[in-house]
């Protein structure tokens, strides 16, 4: 749908490159059995909400299997979508949903927010053993442009990237609304507040010591995330912040993040979406706090 595959078919042949019948269960169901019999494969969703329909063998099976055969079975899946809202998209289109499959035991979880992160994860992912969720934030396919080597080069899933350093407030993001931050830390800065910019990368495994490290220099935490507020992966990485930092704390953490609702169509999408002027809103009370 986003040309992110565009020449695959015609480089590698239609053995290795194919459509299949649209139908998200049996594309990962189809994964599966291609993954225990030996192979890699790499399936597209067309978008993010279309996932559901292959929930249950995502949960039921893939997640599953080593531990189902007792380690003789492994299903190194990597399955991509595009995920997030911010381009005016239909209902089904626009989710974040990376705290329920980050919840899900057996499954990995990561977001790249450049395109050389983008290509070093997914090499990662390939070569990894697991299931993993590879979700790619169409807010920013066509957002930005990065020189990225031509080689081969890898980036550990797991790992945090700590964008930029600062002594005032930890800023955790990942994915589309890493620009949102570094937009607003702009405003920041002009106010005189250091905030240090986190890319969290992966979901699950998520780098703890990372947000730890960061908070006890800080001794302020905010996650910015655009999926639901309740439940969400900002109130993880707060309880992370809690029980790694708790003495280091000098404001209670604090979450900007979607709404518990449904993302709008198209005319209400921006109430939705979160801007550098929500994030600015809560660096600076948490800083006053």
């Amino acid at each position: 749908m986003f040309r992110v595959t565009e020449g695959l078919q015609k480089k590698y042949g239609v053995e290795r490159v194919f459509d299949s019948p649209l139908a998200e269960s049996g594309i990962v169901g189809t994964a599966i059995g291609m993954a225990v019999a030996g192979l890699r494969p790499v399936v597209e969703m067309q978008f993010c909400g279309f996932i559901y329909p292959s929930f249950n063998q995502i949960i039921s099976h893939a997640s599953r299997i080593r531990n189902r055969s007792r380690g003789k079975y492994e299903t190194p899946i990597v399955i991509r979508m595009p995920y997030g809202g911010g381009i005016n998209a239909l209902e089904h289109h626009s989710e974040s949903m990376e705290a329920i499959f980050g919840h899900i035991p057996g499954l990995k979880v990561v977001v790249p927010s450049t395109p050389h992160d983008a290509k070093g994860m997914l090499i990662s992912a390939i070569e990894n053993n697991d299931t993993i969720l590879f979700m790619e934030p169409k807010r920013i396919y066509r957002a930005i442009k990065q020189e990225v080597e031509e080689g081969k080069f890898t980036i550990p899933l797991g790992k945090a990237n700590v964008i930029s350093e600062g002594s005032d407030v930890t800023v955790v993001a990942f994915g589309a609304m890493i620009r949102e931050v570094q937009r607003a830390m702009v405003m920041a800065k002009e106010q005189g507040i250091s905030v240090e910019l986190i890319d969290l990368r992966s979901i699950y495994p998520i780098d703890r010591e990372a947000i730890a490290k960061s908070v006890k220099k800080t001794g302020r935490i905010i996650t910015v995330t655009e999926g639901p507020r309740s439940f969400g992966l900002g109130s993880e990485i707060s309880q992370i912040a809690i029980e790694e930092a708790f003495l280091s704390l000098e404001a209670p953490p604090s979450r900007v993040s979607g709404f518990d609702t449904i993302v709008p169509l198209p005319r209400g999408e921006h109430h939705y979406m979160q801007d550098p002027y929500k994030i600015l809103y809560e660096i600076e009370k948490i800083v006053k706090y």
